[in-house]
């Protein structure tokens, strides 16, 4: 650690969404929101530990954008953070904030997912920027993070437009060193100045839009001519029989894989250096672009007319490795043979497949042990959270899923369509408050014969367990205002609610058939069961299994938890293994107690 002043100066080693979090609190942000997802969410857990920030969970991506928007109206530095497929959510006041502008410098993180690990697409957003006419940064570890989010900031304010910072899963969850000062005495939360009104700005009508849209194509070309020399784009001269364009991480697969050959490294994807890029293509016999996912600056130097080799090989879809640049390389028709420093590819590691499943314990077991049952008479919308695991063995239920809150309007729309069969919505407690109320309102509205079940696990349980309206707690960890759920279905005009404890088999069961039955308007059912991750489960003693009394009739394989394994033993007439309980993994939920037909399985009588 290096002392300078009243700063000390150390390097550690931080996670790309860790170091999006450290450069945010050095460029003194002073609000940041956001609604959590996979691979994001670590920005704001991060963010909140700092003195000096309010940071807050959100009930949805737009939500957050507005209220980061509202911040940087009023001078603050604020910033969002969100996965890819949210800012499809926060689009609408993103497309409108590039042309009101911004007083404070206005930051939105989006966290790509190429590989679709945690998603329902791949989509790249540096369209985004495209499409909206502002910067994109495209860091390519994690000390590029830090130094790119007070970039960021920066630009936003010189330019006085959002900026988006694009991140990666690789990035936003790899670790690498990073430059870290920190202050001898901490920040304090400071209140805004007097609010400086800019109707003429800020208040986006028609006629306002009229005459920022000049504005905004002006902005963009003193964007793309400050980029011209802007440090974040840079040459590294090598063997100029090949010049490489590249961005983010994949320009830490290009420097290793073909090290030795001149590179061309894009830290602001939009708008481009043209003028750079003209520069550094006319010094090289060849130019490549090796980029993840979309060919987004491929297909502008191509418009520029400049020519570009051996694109074909470097994939399209999925995330860039060494293993694949390198391939890609070899594949290419380029004028040179790859560089002798290219790294030999590491054999696939052959690991043991581990099929996702609901956790023992889930609250959400009983339900779809239940919901199953009704499957030749229903059909199944599903929506973004654990619950998505429906649609897998053994309960294969769930026949549509595309986005947050979603379930509710598709099982709406089908039912509408004229669908004869029963149609059941499936959202959980935190995609209901993040997108699921609007939906439903129209539901009531229409008079929409559908059952809504909320599948209420009292935390963002997929992300990893952050908090949200239902909980009443707030991500800097004070106490907030918990909104239940059944009172606002009802107040949405919800005339049939059932509310259900999550273990109670039966009496889930009851309310699936009475809520079939209902005539008119839609019914919700609210199963009620803490995650088992969270501190509001309780674990109760756990089961075993007589195996003398169990006929080996499979029933308890039915509820798909991962505690219940077949055992040595077989039945003498049927031959199939008789079940058993791992006491590790039980948590005492009851649920193959409920179903077991014979009273095989029983409490020990002591917690584990």
């Amino acid at each position: 650690m290096q002392q300078i002043g009243e700063e000390s100066i150390m390097k550690v080693l931080l996670s790309g969404n860790e170091a999006i979090a450290l450069g945010a609190w050095e460029a003194q942000v002073q609000f940041a929101s956001a609604y959590p997802g996979t691979p994001s969410t670590e920005i704001l857990e991060s963010l909140s530990q700092y003195a000096g920030v309010r940071a807050e969970w959100a009930s949805n991506e737009k939500v957050a954008l507005d209220a980061a928007a509202g911040a940087a109206f009023g001078g603050a530095r604020a910033l969002a953070a969100m996965k890819h497929v949210g800012v499809n959510v926060a689009a609408d006041s993103l497309m409108s904030l590039s042309y009101t502008g911004v007083q404070g410098g206005l930051v939105v993180v989006s966290a790509d997912d190429p590989g679709a690990f945690s998603s329902q697409n791949e989509q790249d957003n540096r369209h985004y920027a495209r499409f909206g006419k502002f910067p994109c940064l495209d860091p390519s570890d994690s000390e590029e993070a830090r130094q790119f989010t007070r970039l960021a900031f920066d630009l936003s304010e010189q330019f006085h437009c959002p900026v988006i910072l694009r991140s990666t899963t690789r990035l936003s969850h790899s670790k690498s060193p990073v430059e870290v000062e920190m202050p001898q005495e901490p920040r304090a939360f400071e209140p805004l100045p007097p609010f400086e009104r800019k109707p003429d700005w800020y208040v986006i009508i028609p006629a306002t839009a009229r005459r920022r849209h000049p504005v905004v194509e002006q902005r963009l070309l003193d964007v793309a001519q400050w980029s011209e020399t802007a440090p974040v784009n840079r040459i590294e001269w090598g063997d100029r029989s090949l010049g490489i364009i590249t961005c983010g991480v994949a320009y830490q697969y290009v420097r290793e894989v073909l090290a030795g050959y001149s590179i061309l490294k894009i830290g602001l994807t939009y708008p481009l250096p043209k003028q750079l890029i003209r520069q550094f293509a006319g010094q090289v016999d060849a130019v490549a672009v090796v980029e993840e996912l979309d060919p987004f600056i491929e297909e502008q130097v191509r418009a520029m007319g400049i020519a570009v080799v051996g694109a074909e090989p470097v994939p399209r879809v999925g995330e860039l490795t060494l293993a694949k640049v390198r391939q890609a390389a070899l594949q290419a028709a380029w004028p040179v043979e790859p560089a002798p420093e290219l790294v030999e590819p590491v054999d696939e590691v052959a690991l043991p497949t581990r099929p996702p499943a609901l956790c023992p314990g889930c609250p959400h077991r009983a339900f779809f042990y239940n919901l199953r049952r009704w499957k030749k008479n229903a059909v199944f919308s599903g929506d973004i959270g654990c619950y998505s695991m429906g649609v897998l063995p053994p309960f294969e239920a769930m026949d549509m899923l595309i986005s947050m809150g979603a379930s509710v309007g598709m099982a709406h729309g089908l039912k509408k369509a004229g669908s004869a069969e029963n149609v059941f919505a499936i959202i959980g407690d935190s995609t209901f408050f993040h997108a699921g109320l609007s939906p439903l309102a129209n539901a009531v509205y229409n008079q929409s014969k559908i059952i809504v079940a909320v599948l209420d696990n009292r935390i963002t349980a997929m992300t990893g367990g952050q908090q949200h309206p239902g909980t009443g707690i707030t991500l800097m960890g004070e106490e907030g205002k918990r909104i239940e759920i059944a009172p606002v279905a009802r107040a949405l005009g919800v005339e049939h609610v059932w509310e259900l404890d999550a273990w109670d088999v039966a009496g889930i069961n009851q309310a699936l058939k009475a809520a079939m039955a209902v005539e008119a308007g839609p019914a919700v059912i609210l199963v009620k069961g803490a995650c088992v991750f969270t501190p509001y489960f309780h674990r109760r003693p756990v089961v075993e299994v007589d195996l003398e009394t169990c006929t080996a009739c499979g029933s308890c394989f039915r509820v798909g938890c991962p505690a219940i394994l077949k055992s040595d033993e077989t039945h003498p007439k049927s031959g199939r293994h008789k079940a058993s309980i791992d006491p590790l993994l039980c948590t005492g939920c009851t649920v193959c107690l409920q179903v077991c037909p014979v009273d095989a399985i029983y409490q020990t009588g002591g917690s584990e």
